[in-house]
Order: structure tokens, then C-alpha cells, then sequence
């Protein structure tokens, strides 16, 4: 059965039973994306229809559940930290690696936002394994490809004895998220280990090496936001749920079509396109989707924009409009001359020629142990 779906290009299939009700939260969880992303399309159709130019950074995609996995290696903490964002003892830890096997799901309300929080089991390294080990990482791997926003979670005390800040494995799981389209907060927990005088110098080792580590496995995406806690003595539970919701309200961004466009006259006045017949120019910008945030841009020209042109526009979306530390995909479709007025501009922008994902300077979102509130 499995090989079948695959050839025929269906995924994963999922095993049900309607009499005994066997799989169907399985069901349900790989349903429920489609169905927000039916129900958000409906609702800026409508808003289109109606000539409504509304943006927002809290807009409709915001107020729906937020979906939160807490991934990571074993024994670096997961459990520990879902219980000290619950207030309550929900998972069994303890020093011993691999005591959760199946994902834990919760479900809790912050500032007014219903949240689906997710504890899966350790990610391992690559292994032969057959039996509940291997079965809890397929389990953790679908669990982060459900997932809004990614919690990846690293051990300080291994940070700071190791001179890479990640593993390989905890590498795979960034990227993983960030190829996804999936929102990322990075939580480097068991910092209260590093305190006192002799260990203050590896305190601050940490401090600064998580960031430039991170930003070297994935330089395609800066402001990744990093947070330093201890999940054992419930210090950094504010700052993480914080930094989720800042990174989800990111992810959830949508901009009228009319600011945009303002924004790219201003912003092709700064560059400096080539004045020929062979370069492409942007005639029309927009955005076609959220959850990340998605633009097109419509070229005219026989050739498509560089990977200069790319990056620059890239950048500029996310300083100017604050959208560091999220995926920004621009897509680029060609249009044809004088044509650019027409209404199927904003119709049938599926056929896409390329997507490109490219890094921006802005500043790195760190929040340090010290400055987090309970």
C-alpha cells in the first residue's frame, strides 16, 4: 500500500478504520492545515473582490491556533521545557535519554491565543534500528512538517564543552524547518549549568557562539531568534513563548498590494537596474500567500531577475518591513508587454518559474537568561 501511494506521488499514506475510529486524530492533523489555508484564501478572495487594501501583522491568520512542536535531540531538555511553559507536570523526565517515545500533545491559551504544543521524541542520529526508536522519529518528523513554529531545542552544557554549537542531526532539523516554510525560535536550554565565577567565561562563550553557528548552517535566513534558558528552574518561559509569537505574527504577515508597489518604485530607484532591452523589469508585485509570506513578482524581458536582483529585493522586503528570522520566498512569472493592467495579473500566479529564498542584514533577535521573567 505504501509503495503504491509513493508511485503514484500521494505522500504518505494514513491508515484508518470509520468503524473503530482507528487513526482518525492522525487524520485530523494532516487535515486541519488544508483546511486554514482553504478558509484564509476565501477570506482575502473576498477582501480582493471588495477593492480592500487592509494589511495587518495581527491579521485573520494570527487569531487561528498555533501550532508548536519542541524538537530537538534526546535529554537536552524537551519535556522539561513543555512543562515549565504549561506551569504543570504534564511529561515524565528525568536524567535517563529516550523516556518520551510518543509525541505529547497539549493544548493551553497565552494572552488570548489558543496554542497546540507538541513534545516529540529525540531526534537521533541516522541508525539501522528497527522498533519504537525508529518509529518515534518518523512520529517527531511529522510533527515538525505539521507544525507552524519549530522550537529547537540545544544543550548548553554540550555547547560549551563541543567546539560546534550544533550536531549534525540538530543541523538537519534547522534546515528541515526553515525548507519547510516553517517558523524557527532556537532554545538553548540548562544554562543554569554554566553559572559561577569559574564558568562565566563559558557562559558568554555560549552566549556568542550559538548565534554565529546558526547563522553559518543556514546563512540563507538571519535574525533566526535564539533563547537562552533553564527550563529546570522555569527562568526563560516568557522570553520563548514571546519569541513564538513574534516569529508567528512574522510568518503570518500579509501586505496589501498597493504598498508593496509603492515600495518597489522606491525600492527600484535604489538599485541600479540596467538600462537595455535584455534586462527584466518588475512591472507589478504581490503578495499571493502568508504562512510564510509569499510574493510574485511579474517581469516583462526575455530574461528572468538575477540572483542579485533576488537577493536585493529580499533584503529590502524584510528590513523594511520587518520580516527578519522568517522564510521570504519571492516567485517570478514572466507577463507579456503592455499587458500589465489586465485583471488576470492577480489570477493564476500558480505557474511559478522559480523560488528563491536569500539572506538579509538585519540584526540577530538574542535573548539572554538574565534579562528573562518568569
Amino acid at each position: 500500500m505504501h509503495g503504491e501511494a509513493y508511485r503514484l506521488g500521494f505522500g504518505d499514506p494514513i491508515a484508518v478504520s470509520a468503524e473503530t475510529g482507528f487513526g482518525m486524530a492522525a487524520l485530523h492533523e494532516t487535515l486541519r492545515p488544508l483546511l486554514e489555508e482553504y478558509v484564509l484564501q476565501n477570506l482575502n478572495d473576498y477582501e480582493d473582490n471588495n477593492n480592500q487594501e487592509k494589511e495587518s501583522s495581527v491579521g485573520m491568520e494570527t487569531k487561528l491556533p498555533l501550532q508548536l512542536a519542541i524538537v530537538g535531540r534526546p535529554n537536552v531538555g524537551k519535556s522539561t521545557l513543555l512543562n515549565a511553559i504549561l506551569q504543570e507536570e504534564r511529561v515524565l523526565v528525568g536524567p535517563e535519554a529516550g523516556l518520551t517515545r510518543d509525541s505529547i500533545r497539549a493544548q493551553f491559551h497565552y494572552e488570548g491565543r489558543t496554542i497546540y504544543l507538541v513534545d516529540t521524541a529525540g531526534w537521533l542520529e541516522r541508525t539501522k534500528q528497527k522498533g519504537p526508536s525508529s518509529l518515534s522519529i518518523v512520529q517527531s518528523r511529522k510533527h515538525l512538517m505539521r507544525a507552524h513554529i519549530v522550537a529547537l531545542v540545544l544543550d548548553a552544557e554540550e555547547v560549551a564543552k563541543d567546539r560546534r554549537s550544533m550536531k549534525h542531526v540538530e543541523v538537519l532539523i534547522a534546515r528541515r524547518a526553515v525548507e519547510e516554510g516553517r517558523g524557527l525560535v532556537v532554545v538553548v536550554n540548562k544554562m543554569d549549568l554554566l553559572r559561577g565565577k569559574q564558568k562565566s567565561k563559558l557562559y558568554q562563550s555560549v552566549i556568542k557562539a550559538v548565534p554565529e553557528e546558526i547563522q553559518t548552517v543556514i546563512p540563507q535566513i538571519t535574525g533566526i531568534p535564539v533563547v537562552f534558558v533553564s527550563a529546570l528552574e522555569g527562568m526563560g518561559r516568557i522570553a520563548v513563548m514571546r519569541q513564538v509569537i513574534e516569529t508567528y505574527e512574522k510568518w503570518c504577515r500579509r501586505l496589501s498590494t498597493a504598498r508593496l508597489n509603492r515600495w518597489l518604485i522606491k525600492v527600484m530607484s535604489r538599485h541600479s537596474w540596467k538600462e537595455h532591452a535584455a534586462q527584466p523589469k518588475i512591472k507589478y508585485f504581490t503578495q499571493v500567500k502568508a504562512r510564510p509570506p509569499t510574493f510574485v513578482a511579474f517581469v516583462s524581458g526575455k530574461n528572468q531577475l538575477s540572483d542579485t536582483d533576488l537577493r536585493f529585493l529580499t533584503k529590502s522586503l524584510k528590513e523594511d518591513f520587518d520580516l527578519g528570522g522568517i522564510p521570504v520566498r519571492i516567485l517570478q512569472r514572466a507577463v507579456e508587454k503592455n499587458s500589465v493592467n489586465n485583471k488576470r495579473f492577480k489570477k493564476n500566479v500558480q505557474s511559478i518559474e522559480k523560488v528563491v529564498e536569500r539572506p538579509v542584514s538585519d540584526k540577530r533577535s538574542i535573548v539572554p537568561i538574565e534579562n528573562s521573567t518568569t
